[in-house]
């Protein structure tokens, strides 16, 4: 390492510059940190998705995730991050800068994303014993202006990671040009967003089922203030060819439960508050519930799901992923904003349809409550949401080995 020339030229260019010592908003979470950056800003749904898989399968595990940039709809406050998960802005190369951002996080582990290696951070990280794994390796994260001008920059950073993951035969072949050996290299899928599995309560689960047995149900989650007269046109419209079928309404954002229930009430449809302890009866046309934690429960028992946010713009929306997860098909507007890539996912295998009124909402509502329906795009949406899962398992289990290994060491 010492005698890399590029290298030593690298860390000497940066040495000149004044650092920019980055500011800290928050203490570094008590216990196991894992530590992921995510070098390509497009993947930062998949690594919050992966973030989020690591603390499920970890109790007490803490995730950060570092960026160049932060995305445009995250707030600093970390509102928008599943529990555990922290997000911040990488520090800049300089080695004052380097240390600080690694003495104020103290990183157990590293998942490093894509390319685009930093090397005094990687450098430094390494020497204080922070095991680093290179993952959903491309080749553009190692042909930029720095690496072919200094092109043995990268030669002496990657045998540093434990492991090396890359997605396609030709970045295998560009790390093999730049010395790694053929079989330390691992070809994987991409990395994925794959929607997570929201619980639900059992009993519920039973007693809804039972109590909806042999109706079609629809479920419209996150529903704004703009959409609710969308989705209740939609409904009664569906009604028309289905006239046991009933709609479970999540209002969100600047929809409240009181004011969906009220307006229902008013286009006099038979509504019901689930949030009160209600069942739904046979006359029952319109369930309303805000409770978030039964978001699982009511996926799992439509079979299509409208997803709300998509017809409003300016609304973080509502993931998909996680409705096609739980066997939901889903329908949505022009407006998904950072969900884009997984709707056009869901979409271009079939597990999706995107509407853009009432008219075409109730409409495939109508088609696609029927059991076949359903059933060819909810498949198609497991398709999607397992495509990814070997990769996130692999990753899983090195930073299991790693965190069992590192507190045994303790």
């Amino acid at each position: 390492m010492a005698g890399s020339f590029g290298l030593t030229a690298y860390r000497a260019l940066v040495r000149r510059g004044e650092a920019r010592m980055p500011v800290f908003d928050k203490l570094r979470p008590v216990g196991e940190l894992l530590w992921i950056h995510c070098a390509e800003g497009e993947a930062f749904l998949a690594v919050q998705d992966l973030a989020s898989r690591q603390i499920a399968g970890r109790p007490g595990l803490n995730v950060l995730i570092s960026m160049t940039a932060l995305p445009r709809d995250t707030d600093r406050d970390d509102a928008t991050l599943p529990l555990g998960v922290h997000l911040t802005v990488v520090c800049d190369e300089h080695p004052e800068s380097v240390a600080a951002f690694l003495d104020h996080w103290a990183p157990n582990c590293c998942v490093w994303i894509w390319g685009g290696l930093r090397p005094n951070l990687i450098l430094m990280a390494s020497q204080r014993n922070c095991v680093l794994y290179l993952v959903d390796a491309d080749t553009a994260g190692f042909d930029g202006r720095r690496d072919r001008w200094l092109p043995d920059v990268a030669r002496n950073l990657l045998p540093l990671f434990t492991a090396v993951m890359v997605r396609t035969p030709a970045t295998a072949r560009r790390l093999a040009q730049l010395g790694l050996e053929k079989d330390d290299i691992e070809i994987t899928s991409a990395l994925q967003a794959g929607g997570q599995a929201l619980p639900c309560n059992e009993t519920d689960l039973a007693d809804l089922a039972s109590t909806c047995v042999g109706r079609a149900i629809w479920f419209a989650n996150g529903v704004q203030q703009e959409e609710l007269q969308t989705v209740l046109a939609a409904h009664r419209q569906a009604l028309r060819l289905s006239h046991r079928l009933l709609l479970v309404l999540r209002p969100a954002g600047n929809l409240t439960a009181q004011d969906a229930f009220a307006e229902a009430r008013a286009q006099e449809f038979r509504v019901l508050s689930w949030d009160d302890g209600n069942y739904p009866d046979e006359t029952t046309q319109v369930l309303i519930s805000d409770d978030v934690r039964d978001v699982g429960l009511f996926y799992r028992v439509a079979p299509v799901s409208f997803l709300g946010g998509s017809l409003v713009a300016g609304r973080h929306g509502v993931d998909p992923l996680e409705a096609a997860a739980l066997g939901s098909a889903v329908l949505y507007g022009p407006r998904v904003g950072r969900h884009l890539q997984s709707y056009s996912r869901l979409a271009t295998a079939g597990a999706a349809r995107i509407i853009n009124d009432s008219a075409a909402l109730g409409m495939a509502v109508s088609r696609l409550v029927a059991p076949d329906q359903a059933a060819l795009m909810a498949h198609a949406g497991w398709d999607v949401v397992t495509e990814g899962a070997a990769l996130t398992d692999r990753i899983t289990d090195l930073v299991q080995d790693t965190l069992d290994t590192l507190q045994g060491v303790s």
